[in-house]
């Protein structure tokens, strides 16, 4: 259970977000339009580099659209991923509702999670959007017998579950707290991932104890 490790510092997500709008937007010029893109993804900075910002940038700068400026992940005060943002510097001088547009269909089809939202600097205007949905398993860190936690991996876990639940990422989605694991999967439907692991989960001596949540 220990080939997770934490990569950021804590921060409270009630404040955290529009902590960010307040020094992107307070600092920003008035020719510059921005608009910042909030992700239901509880993905680690490496991979959210290579899921979203990276083709995204690639797609804004091939339409002339504009540019990705940089981004950011948040966690919730226990240390759990929360969610993450992507700053956008938009090329025009007014904001087109058209090409706003043309990023949340990007993203979405990059796999931002419904939850997820853009928020356009000049009208403070937020837009929800995302498809997928997600799910959460939550494994005992502390309870199980010593024995368990020495014979079986929550590496099998994490690539049996990502199996049946059709996840197709590129992206291992983790986190490790205190008294247990979070293994996190984004699919098409959470009440059918849920269904698709119940056997496993049930029959598999690492997951007793398991709660299921749904994240997206």
């Amino acid at each position: 259970m220990n080939f997770f490790r934490k990569l950021f510092k804590k921060k409270n997500p009630e404040n955290e977000m529009d902590q960010i709008l307040d020094n992107l937007f307070g600092k920003n010029d008035e020719d510059i339009n921005l608009v910042v893109a909030f992700l239901n993804d509880k993905i680690m900075p490496i991979d959210r580099g290579e899921i979203y910002e990276d083709p995204l940038d690639k797609f804004l700068k091939e339409n002339k659209i504009g540019e990705v400026l940089g981004a950011g992940t948040t966690q919730s005060p226990s240390g759990e991923l929360d969610w993450c943002n992507i700053d956008i510097q938009m090329y025009s001088d007014k904001i087109d509702k058209n090409n706003v547009q043309l990023i949340i269909d990007k993203l979405t089809e990059l796999g931002a999670p419904k939850g997820s939202r853009i928020v356009i600097d000049k009208t403070d205007e937020r837009i929800c959007f995302g498809k997928k949905e997600g799910l959460g398993i939550y494994l005992d860190g502390i309870n199980l017998s010593k024995e368990v936690y020495e014979q079986y991996d929550s590496n099998i876990v994490l690539d049996k579950i990502k199996k049946l639940t059709k996840d197709n990422s590129n992206a291992t989605r983790y986190w490790q707290g205190k008294n247990e694991t979070a293994l996190y999967f984004y699919s098409d439907s959470f009440d059918k991932m849920k269904d698709s692991i119940k056997e496993f989960v049930d029959e598999y001596p690492l997951c007793e104890n398991a709660r299921i949540e749904q994240i997206a």
